[in-house]
């Protein structure tokens, strides 16, 4: 797999797959037409999802591997590098792929808010796990697309097949709101690791080598992507993540702040912050009062 095979354009990705070129922006690919073939990375210069009806070689992306089963959704943004590793045996892939380019969406209501679906940045081991029904309600998005792509061209295609993207993708929001609820006990043991992780960090000199944690740093931590992450915590508090940070270091610093024999500035280096005039001001957003006016106070 040290071979990257790019594919820049959507005919690149169809030729590969042994599919027509029915439009330039946008392809459903059918897989199972693809010759049989060995596992390889790939960089993809537009938006790929991929819906796998069989298990058919590890998907690969950075340094994780996901060995993911029938009926699964893993999305891949422009520019992001991802592979199959199938252990040096020839493997036959099967499933679909819907490919657009960004050009498809430049100047549509998608193309303005595309990055609001930000399961675009998950990893695969975040990928979206479909039940039947909604893999059924998948394939007939799909199908509306293809239909629009044989369909001869006119003055409604674009708009049809943006449309039929966009509800696609709003269908996957949905069923990732499922999944962040059906997969509670595991989202539970992640916030406690959460917790966990921003109680030790304050305990050690982190903070003074670091600095404040970051939400990409706790989400490292955690083996998670900052998106998938991101929107795990929203849905789980109703707060983002920064926020909970936030509301933790506050809670760190009202205990500290009853030590006297710090000042305020020591209290705010100690914390990870970088200038005392930030920490004081977070604090008064937070408490509502000054840290001085709530020593004073308490």
């Amino acid at each position: 797999m040290d071979n990257i095979i790019r594919f820049e354009s959507i005919s690149d990705y169809n030729s590969f797959n042994n599919n027509e070129t029915l439009h330039p922006l946008v392809s459903v690919v059918d897989l199972s037409k693809a010759s049989p073939r060995q596992g390889s990375k790939m960089y993809f210069g537009f938006y790929t999802i991929f819906l796998k009806d069989i298990k058919c070689g590890d998907l690969v992306y950075g340094r994780h591997t996901y060995d993911y089963q029938e009926g699964t959704l893993v999305f891949i943004a422009p520019g992001q590098v991802a592979g199959v590793n199938s252990n040096g045996e020839t493997y036959q892939p099967k499933g679909y792929a819907l490919l657009f380019h960004p050009d498809l969406i430049h100047g549509t209501p998608l193309g303005k808010h595309i990055q609001d679906y930000t399961f675009f940045s998950y990893q695969f081991h975040e990928a979206l796990h479909l039940s039947e029904r909604e893999r059924k309600i998948v394939l007939d998005c799909f199908s509306k697309i293809e239909y629009e792509l044989e369909h001869a061209i006119d003055k409604h295609s674009k708009k049809l097949i943006v449309s039929n993207i966009e509800l696609f993708l709003n269908y996957c929001t949905r069923f990732y709101d499922r999944q962040f609820i059906t997969r509670d006990n595991v989202h539970k043991g992640i916030l406690e690791r959460f917790e966990y992780l921003l109680n030790g960090y304050f305990e050690t000199d982190k903070p003074q080598t670091i600095g404040l944690p970051s939400v990409a740093w706790c989400a490292g931590e955690l083996n998670l992507s900052a998106g998938y992450f991101g929107d795990l915590v929203k849905k789980e508090t109703g707060r983002t993540a920064q926020e909970y940070i936030q509301s933790k270091v506050i809670d760190v610093a009202k205990e500290r702040i009853f030590d006297e024999s710090k000042s305020v500035s020591e209290i705010a280096y100690g914390l990870g912050f970088k200038y005392p005039q930030h920490f004081t001001r977070l604090f008064k957003q937070r408490v509502g009062h000054s840290p001085n006016e709530y020593r004073m106070l308490n």
